[in-house]
């Protein structure tokens, strides 16, 4: 390949490049939106956002990968006519090692500084009078006791922009609280109460699931939960004495 053919070659591999990181950069941020549950509340949110920003992050190093391996198909690919093509002239091109690696670098002392605040995020109580809840599985079935109350549901209610404390246990074998709306998810295991934190952000009905498998009915595992405003939640477990 001259010199100029090599130039005009390493030239359309930088812009497959960019084409492809901006495409990846764009199925990124729109993919999480429709294909993961939707947030209601801000641990769910920092959840979604640190997929977005490991996949944007991520996107160019794949781009890289891809648009190398449809360069050399196109340029250093043998039909079986002539003598074989010299490998790649990648290994020659400083600009082109460079840029590589300054960019993966770069990428990863970024993702590693993010992951190790994310790491380092605190999940306990904020001190604003959570609401406890406490939380029991047991085959195949999940019930919700609310603290300071006799109100136990086997439909779990909570009051909006107010912090929740779980306080979570089994009564037989290990169950997976997981209320995927919210980015809560953690074993009930049997004699051990564990403790997690979240404040729900938005009004609507959300999923609780079982994520360990716990016996024959383990798929039915499944109760529904509602957030409400502050004023309906108060009235909903005041009225939940006379309604039992």
């Amino acid at each position: 390949m001259t010199t100029t053919g090599q130039k005009k070659s390493i030239k359309s591999f930088y812009w497959t490049w960019l084409a492809l990181t901006v495409l990846g950069v764009a199925l990124s941020i729109w993919a999480p939106g429709h294909f993961m549950p939707r947030s209601m509340s801000n641990d769910m949110h920092l959840s979604i956002l640190t997929i977005v920003i490991f996949s944007v992050s991520a996107a160019p190093v794949a781009a890289g990968v891809y648009a190398a391996t449809l360069y050399v198909l196109k340029n250093f690919r043998y039909r079986g006519e002539g003598v074989p093509p010299a490998g790649a002239d990648f290994r020659g091109n400083n600009v082109m090692i460079t840029s590589w690696l300054l960019i993966s670098t770069v990428l990863t002392i970024f993702l590693l500084v993010w992951g190790l605040g994310a790491l380092a995020v605190d999940n306990g109580s904020t001190g604003r009078n959570p609401l406890v809840v406490n939380v029991t599985g047991q085959q195949w079935v999940w019930s919700f006791q609310y603290a300071g109350t006799n109100v136990k549901t086997n439909e779990l209610y909570l009051p909006l922009n107010r912090e929740v404390e779980f306080r979570i246990t089994s009564d037989d074998v290990t169950h997976g609280f997981w209320i995927p709306q919210m980015g809560v998810q953690v074993d009930a295991n049997q004699g051990v109460i564990t403790t997690i934190h979240t404040t729900p952000s938005v009004t609507g009905t959300f999923d609780v699931r079982c994520t360990q498998f716990c016996g024959l009915n383990h798929a039915f595992m499944v109760t529904q939960g509602h957030v409400l405003s502050q004023t309906d939640f108060n009235n909903w477990l005041t009225a939940q004495p006379a309604r039992a």
